[in-house]
């Protein structure tokens, strides 16, 4: 009785980690340049501010988003010194013509800086659809934004990607 237990334990366990082999992992970097923007000033005697934003980029490192070309579609709404809120989707397009839909959400966050606030952009995403190899999936990871010169943001998504349940 005791074998048939360990036996039924350890197929478990090795089904378990089957099914977490087969999940893609995720480690992109790309950088955003702006292609347009709108910024709507609240005009309340604070900073607050909404910055409707398309950039595009290039995404680099490992795992099947690694490679496309990259757009931003995002809503960033920020209250400097406090804190901000960016949401919105990044398009993942593959030299294959493979589309990845991604939405992320972003909590931005003023710490003291040397000369002034230090923002620290930090989230999570989600894949919501794709087409070709990205039909039928699911993906989930975090995500960070970090200044890349002028207006340049560097978005860094770590994570996995594996089929839909």
């Amino acid at each position: 009785m005791k074998f048939g237990k360990f036996i039924g334990a350890a197929t478990l366990g090795l089904s378990m980690l089957a099914s977490v082999a087969l999940a893609e992992q995720v480690s992109v970097k790309a950088v955003m340049v702006p292609q347009e923007q709108m910024k709507f000033d609240m005009n309340d005697g604070t900073k607050h501010f909404v910055l409707a934003v398309h950039r595009q980029g290039d995404a680099t490192g490992d795992g099947p988003l690694a490679g496309a070309k990259v757009d931003e579609f995002g809503w960033h709404d920020i209250n400097p010194p406090m804190a901000g809120d960016p949401r919105g989707y990044l398009r993942f397009e593959t030299e294959t013509g493979d589309v990845a839909v991604v939405k992320f959400t972003v909590r931005a966050v003023f710490m003291k800086g040397e000369d002034k606030p230090a923002l620290h952009d930090n989230g999570f995403w989600e894949l919501t659809s794709g087409t070709g190899i990205f039909a039928g999936k699911r993906g989930v990871g975090a995500l960070e934004i970090h200044p890349a010169g002028g207006p340049n943001r560097e978005f860094t998504l770590t994570g996995v990607i594996d089929d839909a349940p």
